[in-house]
């Protein structure tokens, strides 16, 4: 186990980088931020000079590979780091210098335990992308077949292990502080991260999540993705085929191969909500860099290392909170916040649905190049404080999307009016989901299934089990022994926390000359 003193030196090396790009100053002057964290933040930066506008995403690349995908995550929490924070962060780009191809190669031959020759007859040594986690190599198979290859940087499982160690001891001290930090649940929001970067440092995971996600669109015409290779993949190698197109950021590019910017900005959004509402299970990275236009016309799909999942429940009030949103039912969005447990009950109902139109109405009647769902999400956040709403992490990976389409889609068309595109569908599906006929339907079920049981043991179970909330069952976090939990425990055992303090001391002694960094 990691000792508090090798998290404290790791936090105070961090802050003092962050520091360097100015990006303390917010955390210092929020009023919400506990004493000891603002104490810390003052220690890292003593002796730095710092700019006069904040650097947040420079800030982060200069930390590390842990810290760029940290710092993704963070730009869709304004609630948590702040409107400029937020908006800073999703300039982030995981970008980083190529490992050497010599490594790369390796690696490869390493993970498939013989000669690469019988596998692949060319691997081209400059990679076409190299981010935090992997790289990509065009490659030709011994088959004939031109794909790519992924492959894990060395030694980056260890690296993301130690450095989230340190991101959830640090995240269980500040939540056990209470107030505003408990409200936000930063505990929990590192608990999704590690659970989201594991599922990116296993290749077969997101070789998994291309699949499934191909067999889910497979109905929605202009809208594919690639397949996988299974021969050719493992942990720490995947191999997809190789996509030929037109990146979808390129729109003059895209006019002149013939194809409608307007077009494919609409075909996106849909393909979005097609995953999101009606599957459950959606691309949660949908940049510019991972878009792609074939000659045909249809858009194609990749990386597929962060996915989000919805279950049924959370999706049918998804569709109804977006279509109450869009035709001005607030009532019924504050309602259903309630019935999912996003709001506690102790608030009032009228008073939550005026909170609501005092973000929605602002933008109803306006120009269609002044609507955005980034505004929409950015208000809502404004009003969670004022009503006790914990963060929702099944829902991050959503909005986060949600934000990204939108962007993509605006550019390519600057008109495009995302209620209007996604209203006529989010009708439909409620229609279908929460109609006469599904609701007769699931009550002929669920009624059926009732009968078979006796009541006495319905009413017990019930009132043992009542029904969830909207969020699914939070993920175990893990035990993390607070400092003053550590202290009683080793001075009941008669130790002595000697040790600690002259290491702290000595911590502080060293940032205070400036000799970190």
């Amino acid at each position: 186990m990691t000792r508090p003193a090798t998290h404290i030196w790791r936090l105070l090396k961090w802050g003092r980088t962050a520091a360097r790009h100015g990006a303390l100053r917010g955390i210092e002057s929020d009023p919400n931020t506990p004493d000891p964290v603002r104490r810390l933040t003052r220690l890292a930066r003593l002796g730095t000079m710092q700019p006069k506008t904040p650097d947040y995403a420079e800030a982060f690349r200069a930390i590390g590979p842990a810290a760029i995908k940290l710092g993704q995550s963070l730009a869709t929490r304004p609630d948590l780091v702040g409107d400029e924070a937020a908006q800073n962060l999703l300039s982030l780009q995981d970008n980083l210098p190529p490992v050497a191809f010599e490594q790369i190669e390796n690696a490869v031959a390493a993970t498939f335990e013989q000669p690469l020759d019988t596998l692949f007859t060319s691997i081209d040594p400059d990679p076409v992308g190299a981010a935090s986690i992997a790289q990509v190599h065009r490659a030709m198979t011994s088959d004939g077949r031109e794909v790519a290859l992924k492959v894990l940087r060395p030694g980056i499982r260890e690296k993301f292990a130690r450095d989230i160690a340190t991101y959830e001891w640090a995240a269980a001290h500040v939540e056990a502080m209470g107030g505003e930090a408990a409200r936000l649940r930063p505990a929990l929001t590192i608990a999704n991260f590690k659970r989201w970067t594991n599922s990116e440092l296993d290749l077969r995971r997101e070789a998994a999540s291309a699949s499934e996600l191909a067999e889910a669109m497979h109905g929605f015409d202009g809208f594919r993705v690639p397949t996988i290779d299974w021969d050719r993949t493992n942990g720490k190698v995947m191999t997809i085929e190789w996509i030929d197109g037109i990146k979808i950021s390129r729109r003059d590019d895209l006019i002149a191969a013939g194809h409608d910017p307007a077009e494919l900005a609409e075909r996106l959004v849909l393909a979005f909500l097609t995953q999101a509402i009606s599957g459950g299970f959606f691309h949660a990275d949908m940049h510019q860099g991972n878009l792609f236009v074939e000659a045909d016309g249809t858009i194609v799909a990749i990386d597929f290392g962060i996915m989000g999942r919805i279950d049924r429940r959370a999706r049918q009030w998804l569709a109804e909170i977006l279509y109450g949103l869009t035709t001005g039912n607030y009532r019924r969005v504050a309602e259903i916040h309630f019935e999912a447990g996003y709001v506690p009950s102790h608030h009032d109902v009228g008073e939550f649905a005026t909170a609501l139109r005092a973000v929605g109405e602002p933008m109803r009647g306006k120009p269609v190049s002044e609507l955005s769902v980034g505004q929409m999400l950015d208000g809502l956040f404004a009003i969670t404080r004022d009503f006790d709403m914990q963060t929702q992490p099944h829902l991050l990976l959503l909005q986060k999307t949600m934000v990204m389409v939108e962007g993509i889609a605006t550019q390519l068309n600057p008109q495009i009016n995302m209620w209007d595109v996604s209203a006529p569908y989010v009708r439909s599906w409620i229609r279908d989901e929460l109609g006469p006929e599904a609701a007769m339907a699931d009550a002929v079920k669920e009624n059926l299934g009732t009968l078979l049981r006796l009541p006495d043991l319905v009413r017990r179970v019930e009132d043992r089990f009542p029904a969830k909330g909207g969020a699914p069952e939070a993920a175990p976090l893990p035990e993390i022994e607070l400092m003053w939990e550590r202290r009683a425990r080793e001075k009941s055992a008669g130790g002595s926390w000697a040790g600690y303090i002259i290491s702290a001391a000595i911590g502080a002694g060293a940032l205070a000359l400036g000799w970190i960094g």
